[in-house]
């Protein structure tokens, strides 16, 4: 389990002993000889877990305690106190502190078991806290998000990022749901009291996608008759999300990394430096790292956005959600719909859902149950799905295969009528010489003029 510890303790020996144990057992240690340089770490810095000595110098652990409690997102704490004076520990635990440890501890795996225990439940409550924030934001919850076996890594991915200031560039087919992966890292992050800035670099035309994140001066260009913010300075203090970045022209790709690498930028026309106080949130259906092989995408810009990758996969490999998923939007849209009781679903039509290729992914499944909730009665039958998924097509492979064999044919069939003349088969084919010549390479079909 990744966390961030701070190990409060006055006594050096004892303080060198817990930090040892705790970072040999994979966790990230920090630590503070007294209440005071405590307080003032916590205040500077994001921890998981305090386990913090009871009786200090400057502050009392529980004093400590009780100041951290206004702090937005406080530590969970544990304390360590003399064997025999447990009732400070106690009253403590009353006011919400974890738990307690005495002195002398007897064994690191105590020790250990208990800061498990811990940070469990940090998960859990940062769990239900983004469940509560969702469920505000009109989104569905964390449990739907992440269902599905494929998703249980990405959820541990997300849970993990978010604590961090991190760039995270999302890569995955369009519909999987990189915006709402952007919005979920918001909301468990530190800065989820901020704004959530989202912009699609595709849909903004390319002349005003420079005004668009960066805001632009009065009289900057034809038109700018007064000054405006960019999705930059909408977003400081929170977080902006570039979605289809690959689709950024390269001029701007410049500016972009000068962004995220000196964390300043000007609006249009101006020159007045503001600063970039904005977690950055970057996502793609295109792969970047091709792009960037092909000279379409800098390379500089793109290891700046892929501090922590993280690949959504499609919906063809969560069949397992796809039951969990269909109940939630037939739910949804029986209710918009004013049905008294949700739409169901029979078995054979969720038999032929699951076996379905999905190319739009989640998009394309909740288009189609919103579909059958409006055509349904009380239930939705292979009636009600679209005729595509009823007289399902061959295979996709096999599909592919009969392509290629007619392909084959076809091309072997013109290179005899013209005596293996390559540049009369092409012409007849009505493709260039160059693509017909690789083809002949990819079927095979070698053929001296």
């Amino acid at each position: 389990m990744s966390a961030t510890i701070l190990v409060v303790e006055d006594d050096e020996v004892f303080r060198h002993l817990l930090s040892t144990v705790l970072d040999g057992a994979g966790y990230t240690v920090a630590v503070a000889a007294d209440g005071g340089e405590g307080l003032r770490r916590i205040q500077r810095e994001r921890f998981d877990l305090v386990l913090c000595d009871l009786k200090m110098p400057v502050r009392s652990g529980l004093e400590l305690f009780r100041l951290t409690r206004g702090e937005p997102q406080p530590p969970l704490f544990i304390f360590i106190t003399a064997f025999g004076k447990v009732e400070e520990a106690v009253a403590a635990i009353k006011e919400g502190a974890f738990d307690f440890l005495s002195k002398p501890l007897k064994d690191p795996v105590s020790l250990l078991a208990t800061v498990k225990r811990a940070l469990e439940q940090v998960d859990l409550q940062r769990m239900m806290l983004s469940h509560h924030e969702l469920e505000q934001a009109g989104l569905p919850p964390e449990e739907l998000i992440f269902s599905g076996q494929a998703m249980e890594k990405i959820r541990k991915l997300v849970l993990d990022v978010a604590r961090a200031p991190a760039t995270v560039l999302l890569h995955g087919e369009s519909g999987t749901g990189k915006e709402l992966i952007a919005r979920m890292i918001h909301l468990a992050s530190p800065r989820k009291h901020g704004p959530f800035i989202p912009l699609n670099c595709a849909a903004i035309p390319e002349n005003l996608l420079e005004s668009e994140l960066f805001g632009h001066e009065k009289g900057a260009f034809t038109g700018a008759v007064q000054a405006r913010r960019g999705k930059f300075e909408l977003a400081q203090g929170g977080t902006i999300f570039l979605d289809e970045i690959g689709e950024m022209p390269q001029l701007l790709q410049a500016k972009l990394l000068r962004v995220l690498q000196e964390r300043v930028f000007e609006r249009l026309g101006g020159s007045l430096q503001i600063k970039a106080d904005v977690r950055v949130i970057a996502a793609s259906n295109r792969d970047l790292a091709k792009e960037v092989a092909e000279k379409r995408f800098r390379e500089d810009l793109f290891y700046r956005l892929n501090v922590f990758p993280i690949r959504l996969p499609p919906l063809r490999e969560r069949v397992d959600a796809i039951p969990h998923l269909v109940r939630h939007f037939c739910a949804r849209y029986s209710a918009a719909g004013g049905a008294r009781r949700p739409i169901g679903i029979t078995p054979q039509a969720l038999e032929l859902l699951q076996q379905h290729d999905w190319p739009g992914n989640v998009r394309e499944l909740q288009n189609i149950i919103e579909r059958g909730v409006i055509l349904a009665r009380e239930e939705i039958t292979t009636g009600e799905l679209p005729p595509e998924l009823v007289a399902k097509p061959p295979a996709a492979d096999a599909c592919d295969g009969i392509l290629k064999h007619r392909e084959k044919e076809t091309i072997w069939k013109t290179l005899q009528q013209f005596r293996g003349n390559r540049r009369q088969t092409a012409e007849a084919l009505g493709i260039s010489l160059r693509t017909l010549q690789y083809r002949l390479k990819e079927l095979g079909l070698l053929v001296k003029e």
